[in-house]
C-alpha cells in the first residue's frame, strides 16, 4: 500500500512539473481535429463556421490523472481571404489547473486553383492555479510548496503557416512564443521556482488516398519538439468508408498506442471516439487507458452548399 501511495504521489509531482513545463499544449489523439489550438493559420480553412469540442480523460483510474477539455471555433470572412478563430482550453492534473483563451487571425492566399497557403497569428492568456499545499510531502515545511499559485496570468502569442489542397495539408507553428516562469513564493527572501513553460514547435501533415470508389486511406502525423524533452511523433492511419465512417490506429513515440472511430452523422455534424493506452510511463500498469470524445458541428448555409465539397481535414 505504501509503495502504491508513493508512486501516486511521485506521479502527481511529476505531473505538476510536466504541466508547468509542457502541458500548455496538451496531447490529443484527435489532434487532426484540434489543429487550431496549435496552429493559428488553420483558422478559416474549413470554409464554414466550424465548432469543435474535445474532452480527454487520461490515465483513467489513476488518482490526480490529467483531464482536458478544448473548444475551438473558426470561420472565413471577406471572400475567404481572412480566417478568424477562438480557442478555449482547460487542463487539470493533480492540484494544478491551467486555463487558456486565445484568438486567431489567418491571412489566406490562393496559390493555385486547388491550393492555398495561410499565415496566422494568435494572442491570448493562460491562467494557472495550483493547490500546492494539498500535496503530501516528506518535508512538510518546504517553502516551495507552502503557498498556492492563484490566477497566475501569463500572455500567449503564437504564429503558424498552413498549406492545403483538397487531399493534402501541412503546417508548422509555434503556438506560444512566450516562455514564462511560475513560482509559489515571491517575497523579500527570493523566489522559489516551481516550473517554467517551454516554447513548443509543431509540424502537422495529412493526406487522403482513394483506394477504390468507397474506401480511402487517411494518414496523418503530428511532430512536437521542445527544449529539454525528447522529440514526440504521433502517427495515425485511418480508413474512410463511404466518406462517412472512419476507423484508425495511432502510435505516439515513447508513450502510447490507440484506436479511433468517427462518423459523419450529417454533412454538418461529426462525432468521434478514441482509446489509447500508455506503454512507456511508470503509471501504465496503474490505469485503464485514456478516452477521448470529439464533436464537430459546421454551419453550412443553403446558398453555399453547391460550392462545398467534403472536407477531410
Amino acid at each position: 500500500m505504501k509503495t502504491t501511495i508513493n508512486i501516486v504521489l511521485a506521479a502527481v509531482c511529476i505531473g505538476c512539473s510536466f504541466i508547468l513545463q509542457a502541458q500548455q499544449n496538451p496531447m490529443f489523439t484527435h489532434y487532426m481535429y484540434n489543429t487550431l489550438s496549435v496552429n493559428p493559420a488553420y483558422a478559416g480553412s474549413r470554409e464554414a463556421l466550424s465548432i469543435t469540442g474535445i474532452h480527454r480523460s487520461q490515465w483513467v483510474g489513476f488518482s490526480g490523472a490529467p483531464m482536458t477539455q478544448t473548444l475551438t471555433l473558426h470561420t472565413p470572412i471577406f471572400n475567404k481571404h481572412i480566417g478568424l478563430g477562438l480557442t478555449a482550453m482547460n487542463d487539470k492534473i493533480g492540484p494544478v489547473n491551467n486555463t487558456g483563451v486565445s484568438g486567431s487571425f489567418a491571412y489566406i492566399m490562393q496559390i493555385t486553383d486547388r491550393s492555398k497557403l495561410a499565415l496566422g497569428v494568435s494572442g491570448g492568456v493562460n491562467i494557472l492555479q495550483a493547490e500546492l499545499n494539498t500535496l503530501a510531502l516528506d518535508e512538510q515545511n518546504d517553502p516551495t510548496f507552502l503557498n498556492n499559485i492563484r490566477n497566475r496570468v501569463t500572455p500567449q502569442f503564437g504564429v503558424g503557416a498552413y498549406y492545403s489542397r483538397e487531399r493534402f495539408y501541412a503546417g508548422i507553428s509555434v503556438p506560444d512564443l512566450v516562455e514564462s516562469n511560475y513560482s509559489s513564493l515571491e517575497n523579500s527572501n527570493g523566489v522559489a521556482l516551481v516550473g517554467k513553460s517551454r516554447r513548443h514547435y509543431f509540424f502537422i501533415a495529412g493526406a487522403l488516398f482513394n483506394l477504390n470508389p468507397v474506401l480511402a486511406l487517411k494518414p496523418t502525423t503530428l511532430v512536437k519538439a521542445t527544449a529539454g524533452a525528447p522529440l514526440q511523433v504521433d502517427l495515425t492511419a485511418s480508413f474512410v468508408l463511404y466518406k462517412k465512417l472512419s476507423l484508425g490506429a495511432m502510435y505516439r513515440t515513447g508513450d502510447a498506442f490507440g484506436a479511433l472511430i468517427g462518423f459523419d452523422v450529417s454533412e454538418q455534424f461529426r462525432i468521434g471516439y478514441s482509446y489509447d493506452f500508455s506503454y512507456g510511463v511508470r503509471t501504465a500498469k496503474y490505469n485503464s487507458g485514456s478516452h477521448e470524445i470529439m464533436l464537430r458541428y459546421e454551419f453550412i448555409y443553403p446558398s453555399k452548399k453547391q460550392i462545398h465539397s467534403p472536407r477531410y481535414f
